[in-house]
């Protein structure tokens, strides 16, 4: 460059480099400073021409335009991922970027003091390119969120969750760069819980209507429903004191709103037939506070297989 300096700022070079006076290095110019007393050539070893520059330098099929780089997304001195696709069918893009026992892609991690680097091929489907590039994650599906703003969702398997993200995020921090999609993944699980409060919140719970049936008047409906309780479910999970905060809300109706409830869930339960009727003492499914069932001849009753008394319940194996 004759009298001109080339500077290399410390931002502009790897995490795993140290450098001495003498050092022969390859690096890219970064830009040009034509003014000013700091004039002069910012060149980089931490852009990502730098490694698309060495894989023109290394594969002869990159040079003569047989195999052409996409794309290259980097954190320097941590990981790159360059996408490559091939213009000829019978070779192999990425097989041509690793070489023979790798020795191509060898050459240029030893370059970069050991930067990992992951060679992706090239597709023109979102979808099937954002697989290949969250690799060595095994991806379960991909789903477009949105296909104008660039925004889609990635479901993997538990375990490979970690593996998808990558450490601090970079697997598909890179991903996203290298494909210029949003990209949120989930897991298996995660993903289920989702769809399960999404279908909770589609369907509707029973209206505060219906316990007009039940004794509440339509006056105490419509105060609940000013109050912003438009579902009997919702309305059961409230304690008194937060009905009582509600406006015309006193603790008679409140006693009136419990009785309406207690009735409403009452209809979904099992009739029970009153002792009386029958001429038998309590049943034998009993509280485990409460003493022994018998029967009305006075004889203890054996309990049935799915519950077990308190005494015999440390012996009994099996599920209770």
């Amino acid at each position: 460059m004759g009298k001109t300096e080339a500077r290399l700022l410390k931002r502009e070079q790897s995490k795993l480099e140290s450098f001495s006076v003498g050092d022969r290095i390859a690096c890219v110019i970064k830009s040009v400073d034509k003014t000013g007393k700091n004039a002069g050539v910012i060149i980089s070893r931490a852009a990502p021409e730098l490694v698309m520059r060495l894989f023109e330098q290394e594969v002869p099929e990159i040079y003569d335009n047989t195999v052409v780089i996409k794309g290259c997304a980097r954190e320097a001195g941590e990981r790159t991922k360059i996408a490559v696709s091939s213009r000829d069918r019978d070779v192999d893009s990425v097989g041509a970027c690793v070489g023979m026992k790798g020795m191509r892609v060898q050459s240029i991690i030893r370059e970069l003091r050991g930067e990992k680097i992951d060679i992706i091929e090239y597709s023109d489907d979102p979808v099937t390119f954002a697989t290949h590039a969250l690799s060595p994650a095994k991806i379960a599906r991909v789903t477009i969120v949105d296909a104008l703003g660039k925004h889609m969702e990635v479901v993997v398997d538990d375990t490979q969750l970690s593996l998808a993200i990558g450490k601090k995020g970079q697997n598909v921090r890179l991903a996203a760069k290298l494909l210029g999609w949003r990209i949120d993944i989930k897991s298996e699980e995660e993903k289920r819980q989702e769809v399960e409060s999404q279908m909770a919140a589609v369907v509707p719970g029973a209206p505060v209507s219906v316990l007009v049936d039940h004794g509440l008047t339509e006056a105490m409906v419509e105060k609940l429903m000013a109050g912003g309780v438009n579902t009997v479910e919702s309305l059961g999970s409230m304690t008194p004191e937060d009905l009582e905060a509600l406006p015309g809300i006193d603790p008679e109706t409140v006693e009136a709103i419990q009785t309406a409830v207690n009735s409403y869930y009452g209809q979904f339960e099992a009739p029970e037939v009153a002792p009386e009727e029958t001429g038998e003492s309590a049943p034998a499914a009993a509280p485990v506070e409460a003493e022994e069932p018998k029967s009305a001849a006075g004889v203890t009753t054996e309990p049935e297989n799915e519950s077990v008394t308190i005494e015999n319940a440390e012996s009994v194996e099996g599920p209770k």
